[in-house]
């Protein structure tokens, strides 16, 4: 502590940040003296500290309060002053930084200390006279202090701060306050907001400044729960159709944000909207899906032949957001009417020229899936024209939610039982022109997002058609792919698609094909892969199964020629061991300790012997630990039946021990001794 202060009085700027970060340590140590001797300090020398140390300080103080290293009240009194004398600091990245701890600081205060330290102030601070930083700080501040407030405090002592920010000369501070009606509203009620809020809104939607318009568009939005059926039909209706009517015509700037709001904005206007207001905005909407397009001879093809060369990356944007908004879009037509009032739009947005556009509509799509049900065959086609995009972009977007937009649209929606209106010959060739897409890319973490979410397929398609299409595709990959994650992703879709295949004389086959080309392969690649997919299947099937068809196959690769194939094989000896079921699986136990004293005795491979042996006292400890526990019952229920104590017989351990011959062949020596060398390595083979 005493360093501390004295690096704080004396030191160096970079010493006194040093300082400044390591408060929160500083108070974990010791709180007391913490506050008394270095938080002084610290306050004395930030009015002519730089940029570095006031945004440690920011941060630090903030730490303070999140992880509770002190009482509020002690926050309040050594913390609080130091937090409001920075908030008018001259650089605006350091106010904005105080700014952000106080806003966050203020949800821990007590309500008397709000009114009294940050509102009283406040009233100054928000005149005209002050700074347009200090004053788009108070409107922040009024949104936030809002919420800690009762309605009746509300409209005495915020409102007319509000009212006064709103009527603000420069757009900026308008824009900011126009953005925190929203929560001054709901700390008033409904029936304030109308009286109060809503004829500020009006107002500020017809401003000059196009910041100030979007910012009232967008808390209209946000607070139409808030009005009755009477103020949407009078009043917001007619502005939000002036506004956009006006923008579409001469303010583009404002057209991204406008769209962005347009499907909430229709969401939350269809219940009261006539037939002709529904259709406006329909039309509306329409207009934006296509907008910065030039259409060949003027027909509304689904496929736009050709960009208009001089269009601005706004209107891309435009578009993107038109796609963001497709479900709401639907349910706001009626899902029934899909096809002939918005299907076509849809489609439109499904073949756009920007990527970004149609990567938005395929990030959607499971949506629009469940918002259609049964008339989910209607978009088969954009489904198709997604999966066989040039882009993937648009593939990785469309594979976080592939396995439910199969099903659904196998399934034909939310009818389990029908009969299925997707042609499967489309989607099967869409998905293989996916994975070739993919993997002859370099992206391939896409290709391996793809290959696992192909193990979906089995509830989608047929067993013979997996078999047949899919199944070479995973033998390919994992016998010519060079990156292991995709090699991995491979071989455990391929066990998903031998799990759910029915048919005795396939399974038989994959498996005999697994063993032939990769755990019999020329390739020690193939053959740490026949390993992996013997993880994978002993995760996904019974015991008997693996037993039956890897298991013997998977012990001669404990004679692999290469050392990493033989550590694979170590690695595994836990999960070999814990696969077989005694004593229907006697004979292959032995095999499988044969396999491990050969190992202990004759390999030369340094790591693999000390792999082996770290196995081999695992599993020794183990045994150790049941037969003791064994013991130990066999002697407590033998006392009690006898009454007396009586010899019984030494429990060896099962797994990795030799036989009563070999132990006498060996004058009672121990067969796997800790250490070798060449010698005895030669002498007892």
């Amino acid at each position: 502590f005493k360093c501390s202060c004295f690096v704080c009085s004396s030191g160096q700027d970079v010493q006194r940040t040093s300082v400044v970060v390591n408060l929160p340590n500083l108070m974990r140590q010791n709180t007391s003296e913490t506050i008394r001797r270095v938080v002084p300090k610290i306050r004395e020398v930030l009015h002519v500290a730089g940029v570095e140390m006031q945004l440690a300080a920011a941060v630090s103080f903030l730490t303070i309060l999140q992880e509770e290293l002190v009482s509020i009240a002690a926050y309040i009194h050594s913390f609080l002053p130091i937090i409001l004398a920075n908030l008018d600091h001259r650089d605006t990245v350091v106010s904005n930084a105080w700014l952000e701890t106080l806003l966050t600081v203020i949800n821990a205060l007590p309500t008397e200390t709000i009114r009294q330290e940050i509102l009283s102030p406040l009233v100054s601070k928000a005149q005209l006279s002050q700074t347009i930083q200090s004053r788009l700080a108070s409107c922040k501040i009024l949104g936030k202090v809002a919420r800690k407030f009762e309605s009746h405090i509300i409209k005495r002592d915020i409102l007319p701060l509000v009212k006064s920010l709103c009527q603000d000369v420069e757009y900026e501070v308008r824009s900011c306050m126009c953005r925190q009606l929203e929560f001054i509203a709901q700390g008033i009620g409904v029936e304030q907001t109308k009286t109060a809020i809503l004829p500020e809104l009006v107002e500020l939607a017809r401003d000059e400044g196009s910041s100030v318009r979007i910012a009232a568009f967008d808390t209209i939005v946000n607070l139409l729960v808030m009005f009755d059926s009477d103020d949407r039909t009078q009043i917001i209706f007619p502005l939000v159709m002036m506004f956009c009517e006006k923008s579409f015509k001469a303010d583009e700037s404002i057209l991204a944000p406008l769209s962005h709001q347009l499907g909430k904005l229709c969401h939350g206007l269809s219940g009261n909207l006539t037939d002709e207001q529904h259709l406006w905005f329909l039309d509306f909407y329409k207009k934006f899906s296509t907008l910065g397009l030039q259409q060949e001879n003027g027909q509304s093809d689904h496929t736009t032949q050709f960009y208009a060369a001089d269009m601005d990356a706004k209107y891309v944007s435009v578009r993107q957001n038109c796609a963001y908004n497709l479900p709401a879009m639907i349910l706001f037509v009626d899902p029934k009417c899909f096809y002939s009032e918005l299907y076509p739009t849809f489609s439109t947005l499904c073949h756009d020229p920007e990527t970004l556009v149609r990567r938005t509509v395929a990030t959607g799509f499971h949506e629009v899936i469940k918002l259609l049900g049964s008339s989910v065959h209607i978009v088969h086609k954009e489904l198709i024209a997604l999966l066989q995009d040039e882009s993937l972009e648009v593939l990785d977007a469309l594979l976080d939610h592939l396995p439910e937009i199969l099903r659904c649209v196998i399934t034909g929606g939310d009818h389990v039982g029908s009969e299925s209106k997707v042609h499967i010959p489309d989607l099967i060739p869409a998905l293989s022109v996916a994975e070739q897409r993919a993997a002859t890319s370099l992206k391939w973490r896409i290709h391996e997002k793809l290959l696992l979410t192909f193990s979906c397929l089995p509830q989608v398609i047929s067993s013979d058609q997996i078999y047949y299409k899919f199944l070479p595709i995973m033998f390919r990959i994992m016998t010519t792919n060079n990156v292991l994650p995709v090699q991995r992703a491979s071989a455990r879709t391929l066990c998903v698609f031998v799990r759910y295949n029915r048919k005795q004389e396939q399974r038989q086959e994959i498996c005999s094909k697994l063993v032939e080309q990769l755990g019999q392969g020329k390739s020690c690649w193939n053959r740490l892969r026949f390993l992996d997919t013997c993880e994978c299947i002993m995760d996904l099937f019974s015991k008997a199964f693996f037993c039956k068809y890897f298991f013997l196959p998977v012990l001669e690769l404990s004679n692999d020629p290469v050392p990493n194939v033989r550590i694979k094989f170590c690695y595994m000896l836990p999960k070999l061991k814990s696969a077989l079921k005694l004593p229907a699986d006697k004979h292959l136990l032995q095999q499988l300790e044969l396999c491990v004293r050969k190992l202990l005795c004759q390999e030369k491979d340094k790591d693999v012997t000390a792999i082996v042996r770290i196995e081999d006292m695992e599993k020794r400890g183990e045994s150790k630990l049941m037969n003791e526990k064994k013991l130990h019952g066999m002697l407590q229920s033998h006392s009690s039946s006898s009454g007396g104590t009586a010899s019984l017989p030494t429990c060896s351990s099962r797994f990795y021990s030799t036989n009563s011959n070999e132990h006498k062949t060996n004058g009672g020596k121990d067969t796997l001794p800790k250490k070798f060398n060449l010698k005895s390595r030669k002498s007892n083979p």
